[in-house]
């Protein structure tokens, strides 16, 4: 499975940006159809971004289309599907009906073009009161969505929300967009963009919040922000060699019939391991990729 740090977006008309952005680090690169095109240049930018997708590079390549209630959404989707994009961004979800259908008419698209059915993943970005009004019923509404990401951008202007570098306003749709994607057994969701470019401390303590709240990566809007996210995601070597060491301690531990056992002052069960053994598992997940 590979890592998914880091997604970075970049806008699709730009093609000396599209042709760059793939050797910056992000594991996922989503070109832009939406907010970062402008209206008139729309149409011709879905060739732009297929001509793009096509050749050789590194990491996923995403597409975000217009969101369904837009002239562009048909279109969108009829003209960028194919065997060489892995996963279509859905802007603006606020329904499971909307989610349904963007499912279904990939489906078809799949089915034209001769790609396995369910082949081609589908992010929906959860950025209103309505879309998380509707939490649940979006992540169990029976798609192929493997997990959803939050935008805050939108989500606090639709809230009327003052968003302040230490975002304690998020605090209440993170953890309500975790804690539904866990209780529909989806994946840990993607996290909000950060959009001031410049306060690098504040991108940082975001991205640690995001990690902290259960989150399994961070949308980015600039190159510069993929590296620190990356380093946020990824366990550190004390990490890793921290749970080698529980994991090592509480099986021979276990052998001896014990299942509560102390390593270095810290109490380890079966929850404390199955979290050493998570970390190890994405610590060998981002090896293999790079």
């Amino acid at each position: 499975m590979h890592p998914l740090r880091s997604f970075l977006f970049a806008p699709g008309n730009h093609p000396r940006k599209v042709e760059k952005v793939f050797q910056v680090g992000a594991d996922v690169v989503i070109l832009d159809l939406e907010d970062a095109v402008a209206i008139a240049e729309k149409p011709a930018t879905r060739a732009t971004i297929v001509a793009a997708l096509k050749k050789p590079h590194r990491g996923l390549g995403y597409i975000r289309v217009n969101s369904l209630d837009t002239d562009f959404a048909w279109r969108d989707f009829a003209e960028v599907i194919g065997s060489w994009v892995d996963g279509i961004v859905l802007p603006k979800v606020e329904s499971a009906d909307q989610l349904q259908t963007a499912d279904w008419i990939i489906a078809q698209l799949e089915r034209e073009n001769g790609i396995e059915i369910g082949s081609i993943d589908l992010l929906p970005i959860i950025e209103t009161g309505l879309g998380l009004h509707n939490i649940e019923a979006i992540v169990m509404a029976g798609t192929r969505v493997k997990r959803v990401s939050f935008g805050a951008g939108d989500f606090t202007r639709d809230m009327n929300l003052v968003w302040t570098g230490l975002e304690q306003e998020l605090a209440y749709a993170r953890g309500r967009i975790v804690l539904a994607s866990r209780t529909a057994g989806i994946e840990p969701p993607i996290d909000s963009v950060f959009i001031d470019l410049k306060d690098r401390e504040h991108l940082e303590l975001s991205t640690q919040k995001a990690l902290e709240f259960g989150f399994q990566g961070k949308l980015c809007i600039h190159p510069d922000q993929v590296g620190l996210v990356n380093d946020v995601f990824t366990p550190d070597a004390a990490e890793v060699t921290r749970a080698k060491k529980i994991i090592a301690a509480f099986k021979e531990a276990e052998a001896a019939g014990s299942a509560s056992i102390q390593v270095d002052g810290y109490f380890v069960d079966y929850p404390i391991v199955e979290k050493a053994r998570r970390v190890l598992e994405i610590s060998e997940r981002i090896r293999a990729a790079e």
